[in-house]
């Protein structure tokens, strides 16, 4: 076993050794077909075929699943679609870019622009501004037919909900970067002492450059995902985790997936969605806790090759 193969396509192969399942790894590891009698199932991705392609293609598309959410009344962050003017006006549009300005100006505080398609954070970008607004639409644009803006909201806490069939497997908290103060440093100068200076690239200057007051905690990244340097932390059983579960679970009722991967946020004191993943992805979460992913991803498996314990 290749040890820069992904966590998923280790965990695969592992099930397959253990129950006599021919798995062939294609493509870097991106296609995997695994083959048992005459039955062939296939994983693509992060994605191990137990989701209905409607259910995977609304899961991956942001702006589709805050509608898909809002028809169901299941609180959730509103993604608005735009797309490649490349396309062609009779496709994006011809209002586009005044569309965007006007969501601008109706959340002074910021927008955050992303693809519409795609996971881990990469190419995403809060603006405040029209100058801002331009350069991000632009490099999302340049390697995307879509792109969706969401309102800018501080988000106090970000949990990660894994579904099987409604059940909770694993649900998770993202904490991010940060340090306290001392009285006497800088926020650079914690950070660097940390080990997190490469989080202080989209602060101010003039906040990374002043003393944090003794006690007080500051927060390094605006982002909660795993690739820019959060952490995840199990959650013990309570009413957070309670409710975290629930809105996740009517948020999978909603487009009708069985195995997925639900972002909750909590802003002003209130859950809600933020995004749902079809490809469940834990290559993080497994160098902390790899049994407990191994047996989420065999609970899944077993799903596929038509086990019931």
């Amino acid at each position: 076993m290749a040890s820069s193969e992904r966590i998923f396509v280790q965990a695969i192969r592992r099930y397959c050794a253990r129950h006599g399942i021919a798995v062939d790894i294609r493509a870097g590891g991106w296609l995997i077909a695994m083959r048992r009698g005459e039955a062939r199932h296939f994983a693509f991705g992060y994605d191990i075929g137990l989701n209905s392609a409607i259910a995977h293609r609304l899961a991956n598309d942001k702006s589709a699943t805050a509608e898909a959410l809002s028809l169901e009344a299941v609180p959730c962050v509103p993604h608005h679609l735009f797309l490649n003017p490349s396309m062609g006006a009779h496709v994006a549009g011809p209002g586009w870019r005044e569309a965007m300005l006007a969501l601008l100006a109706q959340h002074p505080q910021g927008v955050v622009v992303k693809p519409n398609e795609g996971t881990s954070g990469r190419a995403v970008f809060k603006v405040t501004s029209a100058a801002e607004l331009d350069r991000a639409v632009c490099e999302v644009f340049s390697s995307g037919l879509g792109l969706v803006i969401a309102p800018y909201v501080e988000i106090e806490e970000e949990v990660r909900v894994i579904l099987l069939d409604r059940k909770p497997m694993i649900v998770y908290r993202k904490d991010r970067p940060s340090v306290v103060g001392d009285g006497e440093h800088t926020l650079r100068e914690l950070a660097i002492a940390a080990g997190h200076d490469g989080q202080l690239r989209e602060l101010e200057a003039r906040e990374v450059n002043a003393v944090v007051p003794n006690g007080k905690r500051r927060i390094l990244n605006w982002r909660h995902n795993l690739d820019a340097g959060a952490r995840p932390v199990l959650m013990e059983n309570g009413e957070v985790r309670a409710a975290c579960v629930r809105l996740a679970v009517d948020a999978a009722n909603a487009i009708g997936i069985a195995f997925a991967s639900i972002d909750v946020v909590r802003v002003d004191g209130a859950w809600r969605v933020l995004e749902i993943n079809s490809g469940v992805m834990m290559e993080a979460l497994a160098k902390l806790h790899p049994e407990l992913v191994q047996a989420t991803y065999d609970a899944a498996l077993d799903r596929v090759f038509g086990k019931t314990s």
